[in-house]
């Protein structure tokens, strides 16, 4: 373990095995073609797929292979990558999600390589139009606490900076990737859940009388997240639906329509941010309105 940490401790040139390191240790698994696309969009596929393997006889990262999808292989750390990961510069701070059997990973994955797909497509759109977001702007799985022993866990936040000249404008989201696999109801939800975060305060542990100390959520965000829906996983009547149902949780519910005057909120399809790019007039205001860009919520 020893020599192989000293091999794959990073260096400031970051080699591509100590990046594909990281975006498994960030994105917690992605196929052969996600991490191309992630990290050498430009470059021919064994400059990934070779790497790769290297890692795998070192006992650094495993595969799982996809039913019905000509055997392709999501991959993972082992618990031996995790370990070596935990220290890394760019994933300081975040723990490591070793996944130790087959079986996790095949409970894992299809949520998992969905919101890999999401990232893409942000990523893709940023490398076109000269913004700032890269491989380690995007993590998954992010919890916030809610009081009362509850949490609510973002499937990924999202750091993205529209450059346009000499004017930068920081953008930081909340994403949720839903593939129909719960109900409408159980979605929209999840925006009472934002809600009670933007208004949680924590107190001070030993205080009998309440103090205001602000938002729990300034701790991590300077400006609250807006919150982006992606949908995926049905047809377009039914995600249409799904849409609508989050439209009318903002209309009905107290305290998700004060969230809606402060904060951006917005949902889209997949595909379409695939096919137009996040950047298209894809994502539909959850306050009413016509599609627009996600940045123009």
């Amino acid at each position: 373990m020893t020599a192989i940490a000293a091999s794959y401790t990073p260096r400031p040139d970051e080699p591509l095995p100590h990046q594909l390191l990281s975006a498994l240790a960030q994105h917690r698994m992605a196929t052969t073609s996600q991490l191309h696309d992630l990290l050498r969009p430009n470059a021919a596929r064994q400059t990934v797929s070779t790497p790769l393997n290297k890692l795998r006889q070192k006992g650094l990262v495993d595969y799982t292979v996809l039913p019905q999808s000509n055997r392709t292989r999501a991959w993972h750390l082992t618990g031996e990558g995790a370990r070596l990961t935990r220290d890394f510069p760019a994933l300081r701070g975040q723990p490591p999600y070793p996944i130790s059997s087959a079986t996790a990973a095949s409970l894992k994955t299809p949520h998992t390589l969905t919101v890999v797909r999401a990232h893409l497509a942000f990523a893709a759109d940023a490398r076109r139009l000269g913004h700032e977001h890269g491989p380690w702007d995007w993590t998954p799985e992010v919890s916030h606490p809610l009081g009362e022993g509850e949490r609510l866990v973002a499937d990924a936040v999202m750091h993205y900076t529209v450059t346009d000249g000499k004017h930068r404008r920081k953008l930081r989201t909340f994403v949720e990737v839903d593939r129909t696999t719960m109900s409408s109801e159980r979605l929209a939800v999840k925006l009472i859940d934002y809600a009670r975060l933007f208004q949680y305060e924590a107190q001070p542990v030993g205080r009998r009388r309440p103090t205001s100390t602000g938002p729990a959520w300034l701790k991590w965000y300077p400006v609250f997240p807006r919150l982006l829906f992606v949908l995926t996983g049905a047809s377009r009547h039914r995600l249409g639906n799904r849409i609508g149902d989050l439209q009318a949780m903002v209309a009905q519910h107290s305290l998700v329509a004060a969230l809606a005057r402060e904060v951006p909120l917005g949902a889209a399809v997949l595909e379409d941010i695939e096919q137009h790019g996040p950047s298209g007039p894809v994502w539909m205001p959850l306050v009413g309105g016509e599609p627009r860009p996600w940045t123009d919520l």
